[in-house]
């Protein structure tokens, strides 16, 4: 079989797996906004629930091969990131801590941030707003 055809067989049979549903609990985030990943690790026959809390720095891909970036302040200060696939399996909660306003979708340069500038971004205003006291005429 020539190699073309080969490639060809197996790209076919990649996209029809590219097409399969992910999952539908996912909640809408983006970069900046601050998330809570439960993550579960297996540890030969143990299964544990590993919670990783940080701020969102970059997402990528698309469809079924879309990763993103976890970025957090670990012990003496040290930035520690982590990538995750966002329709993984091991991925049991992923809930968002607190809304990032931020101006643009990959924010790299918090890793030059030291201290509590790396964890600083400004946060969102909340949609449900309070409504204004009309005066009376």
């Amino acid at each position: 079989m020539p190699f073309r055809a080969k490639f060809d067989m197996l790209f076919d049979a990649l996209m029809e797996t590219a097409e399969i549903q992910p999952k539908v609990n996912i909640p809408t985030f983006r970069s900046g906004d601050t998330v809570k990943v439960s993550y579960r690790i297996i540890e030969g026959n143990k299964v544990r629930i590993q919670p990783y809390e940080g701020i969102v720095i970059a997402r990528k891909g698309s469809g079924v091969a879309q990763t993103f970036t976890v970025r957090r302040i670990g012990a003496d200060l040290v930035g520690v990131e982590r990538i995750f696939p966002l329709y993984s399996p091991n991925i049991e909660k992923l809930e968002i801590v607190k809304k990032g306003l931020v101006r643009r979708s990959k924010l790299y340069y918090i890793r030059c941030k030291v201290g509590k500038e790396g964890r600083k971004v400004k946060e969102a205003k909340s949609d449900v707003a309070t409504p204004k006291p009309q005066p009376e005429n």
